[in-house]
């Protein structure tokens, strides 16, 4: 059996590469060279570290910092309610914050991210996202710098996982029969 048996391509690991360049260009052009990258964790952490190495090469130099975020609990349904389980430690205040997860669903968690982040002092916040499923808002927020416009299936591969598999995966697919 292969390791990735059961699961179709959706965005290949060439696909992904390419349009993360492009999306560190657009960041570097539309934000400028002084950014604080802030990951949440844990699925966008191979993503933030492709467009970290793409914001190099558009000679951004970014400091990084991570924040994990909990709105499930120990639970599988959402609360509603989004909890800071790991908060950054690095100064914000006066800092222009560049945002950065896997996936922009019902929008909560980001909305509840951005606020946060700005009551402490961000001059700015914007959003960046590997993939957007704009079908499943709930929030009011959209993202400044989008991947992909994903369909409505439960994605895995590149950071994003099931069950704490697939992570690994080096394109992003959808697990058959979802």
């Amino acid at each position: 059996m292969k390791a990735n048996a059961g699961i179709v391509e959706l965005f290949s690991e060439a696909e992904i590469a390419a349009r993360v360049q492009v999306l560190g260009r657009e960041v570097a052009d539309d934000i400028g060279p002084d950014i604080l990258l802030i990951a949440v964790l844990k699925g966008s952490f191979v993503f933030t570290a492709d467009l970290m190495r793409a914001l190099h090469r558009a000679e951004v130099r970014p400091q990084v910092d991570f924040m994990q975020l909990s709105s499930y609990g120990s639970g599988t349904q959402s609360k509603g309610r989004v909890e800071v389980v790991r908060d950054v430690g690095d100064p914000i205040e006066g800092r222009t914050v560049l945002l950065v997860d896997d996936i922009l669903e019902s929008g909560r968690t980001l909305s509840f991210a951005k606020q946060n982040l700005l009551s402490r002092g961000a001059c700015e916040v914007r959003l960046c996202v590997l993939l957007d499923k704009p079908h499943k808002r709930v929030a009011g927020i959209e993202a400044d710098f989008v991947g992909f416009t994903c369909p409505d299936h439960f994605v895995v591969g590149y950071g994003l996982d099931y069950a704490h598999y697939h992570r690994e995966l080096p394109f992003i697919g959808v697990i058959e029969g979802d």
